[in-house]
């Protein structure tokens, strides 16, 4: 699907292609959070251990880590019909495939063609988003967008501590089933495409290298423990390696043939800080989506139920605001809402700080709704802003790499926080301290590393510009030019 397009829309409504394409973009993210309540479930009905039941979060994450890369160049080959229809088709294979499920290798199974199928939407649902929408309205109508990156994650805990409260896992695939058979359907019926696919062969070596670099560097972030850190680190040095290979591997494709992930997207200095500000801010919400629910279970004794409630206010209202964000962006600009959005992230987590084992709920509910007022704050603008800095035909790239870095930064968070809380925690009862005591310690010290790497945030804030200028497209000239010369 190419980028290029110029008979754009102008009136003020959101286009029907980008609301069919945020409805189906909810449904499937739900999906990567929802099987975090089953685990003690899976654990008993299928027989496995607590670290094989992890996998049904662990093999999703990474199949979306090893995917989206290529998803920049897959979606400048292929119709948006086509991407769509692909993308629902395995995605429903998947869910089918999970509900069945008679033992724990054919349900790892399916949550990898689930994950296959929602690797795809999210770059869709922006590079058409960056396509069709006038720069003028990209604010109000990357608001919405906010509604499935946001809320979805948030919801997904939510609604499986509802489901497995009166029925089995199986339904949490069951219930999904037709909600995204029904998606699916309507975007058929009223998809258009957006642009002309390109050609173009792959390059299956780059491939390889992805799916070896970006899932390697995810699976080794999501293996690290206090007492093996060791095999952990030497895979995540692995991953690294390798994508330093798959780097060098896509400029040398530049030069000769296409890229699987076009690096020159880098070269835009505003798209590269939104990238960092984006990945620093992903990795503080993916923390605290880890320590605030160990916290509440853990030493405050809340089921998962109640746990979900409590943070559900800051899942809605990050959501909701959305639109009105956007609105806000296309009306002031940029500086006027990152800014402020990146200070309420850091003080939001350095309030997380003095957690204590008698804190008034109303106080951990106010600070879950100021990180995640903040971060609607921030993410809406910084998207616009960083792939509105690129020419036309790199928004899959951008929105691809984009994607890549978010399950990076979740994978990197949730380590960092954990191995952070079980180390403290860990050397104080060796000191003699009580174990509950060690433990809140351990989450206090996890916070505040992440309210310190919040200043990154606000630093790529200010630098931040108020708005971006997009490049023109280039004709087919300037572009067989740039690609010899880059």
């Amino acid at each position: 699907m190419s980028a290029a397009r110029t008979d754009r829309p102008t009136g003020r409504r959101t286009p029907p292609v980008i609301r069919l394409l945020v409805l189906a973009t909810f449904t499937v993210i739900l999906n990567e959070t929802i099987m975090i309540n089953a685990i003690p479930r899976l654990m008993s009905d299928l027989h496995v251990s607590e670290r094989s039941a992890q996998w049904v979060s662990t093999a999703f994450m990474l199949t979306m880590a090893a995917i989206i890369p290529v998803t920049g160049w897959f979606l400048q080959r292929v119709t948006t019909r086509r991407a769509y229809a692909i993308a629902m088709g395995v995605f429903l294979a998947g869910t089918a495939l999970s509900a069945v499920a008679p033992t724990f290798e054919v349900l790892l199974l399916g949550r990898i063609v689930q994950a296959g199928g929602t690797a795809v939407m999210m770059p869709l649902l922006m590079t058409t988003l960056m396509t069709v929408v006038p720069e003028q309205d990209r604010g109000r109508v990357m608001g919405n967008v906010t509604l499935a990156i946001s809320v979805a994650p948030a919801m997904g805990p939510v609604i499986s501590g509802l489901v497995l409260q009166i029925a089995s896992w199986r339904w949490l695939f069951v219930l999904v089933l037709p909600i995204a058979g029904i998606v699916t359907w309507f975007g058929l019926r009223q998809l258009e495409n957006v642009g002309e696919p390109e050609t173009g062969a792959i390059d299956w070596f780059s491939v390889a290298l992805s799916a070896l670099g970006f899932g390697g560097l995810v699976y080794g972030l999501s293996r690290f423990e206090t007492h093996n850190v060791a095999t952990p680190a030497v895979i995540v040095v692995a991953g690294l390696a390798v994508i330093v290979l798959f780097v060098l591997r896509q400029l040398r494709l530049q030069r000769t043939s296409v890229p699987l992930l076009d690096m020159r997207v880098l070269r835009s200095g505003t798209y590269a800080k939104a990238l960092t500000l984006m990945a620093v801010a992903f990795l503080a919400m993916l923390g605290s989506m880890i320590l605030l629910p160990l916290y509440l279970q853990n030493l405050r004794e809340l089921s998962p139920l109640q746990t979900g409630l409590l943070v559900m206010p800051g899942g809605l209202a990050m959501g909701l605001l959305g639109p009105t964000i956007g609105r806000l962006y296309d009306r002031f600009g940029g500086r006027v809402l990152v800014i402020p959005g990146s200070i309420g992230v850091a003080a939001a987590l350095a309030g997380f700080t003095q957690i204590s084992l008698t804190m008034p709920y109303w106080a951990l509910l106010a600070l879950h709704i100021l990180l995640m007022v903040s971060l609607a704050a921030a993410f809406t603008p910084v998207f616009t802003l960083g792939l509105g800095a690129l020419p036309a035909h790199l928004y899959s790239h951008g929105s691809s790499m984009l994607g890549t870095l978010q399950q990076v930064a979740a994978a990197l968070g949730t380590a960092l926080v954990v191995t952070i809380m079980s180390a403290r925690s860990t050397a104080l009862v060796a000191d003699g301290a009580d174990p509950v005591t060690a433990h809140l310690d351990g989450m206090k010290l996890a916070f505040a590393v992440s309210a310190a790497l919040a200043l990154i945030v606000i630093v790529m804030a200010i630098l931040l510009p108020n708005r971006s200028t997009s490049p023109e497209q280039p004709d087919e000239a300037e572009s067989e030019a740039e690609l010899i010369n880059s």
